[in-house]
Formats: structure tokens, sequence, C-alpha cells
């Protein structure tokens, strides 16, 4: 089961790496197996977000939380 403490601990760790470059993320919501993320910050305007979104936060997330078939940004 995918519940929303076990989202944000494991944002709680993504967020380590965005705070080094001026970014944050936050938990929008979960819905069915996807996970809807904002991006804050530098990470909001930067050009590389969608792969940070998609090479970093999906991944990890997808590891920790082996239920979450998907991570997107609002």
């Amino acid at each position: 089961m995918i519940t929303k403490e076990k989202v944000e601990d494991t944002l709680n760790k993504i967020k380590v790496g965005l705070a080094a470059d001026g970014g944050d993320i936050e938990l929008v919501e979960i819905k069915d197996d996807t996970v809807y993320v904002r991006l804050k910050g530098a990470c909001g305007i930067c050009p590389m977000a969608a792969l940070t979104l998609k090479n970093w936060v999906e991944v990890t997330i997808k590891k920790e939380i082996p239920e979450v078939k998907a991570v997107k940004k609002v």
C-alpha cells in the first residue's frame, strides 16, 4: 500500500540533493498508483527538471516503494 508517510520519507531523502541546487519538491497527491509532485525553487524553472523528475525522483520513489507505477509533475 502506498502511504503518504512512505512517500514523504522518500521525498525527504531527495530534498537534500535538490536543496544543494536551490530546489525543493513537495507531495501534491497520491492517486491510484501515481504520485503527483510539485518541483519548487530553482527546480521549478530549471530546463533539466523533466530529466531530474524522471531519472532521479521517479527512480528513487519506485525503488523505495515498488507499488508506485509513475511519478508526475503538476
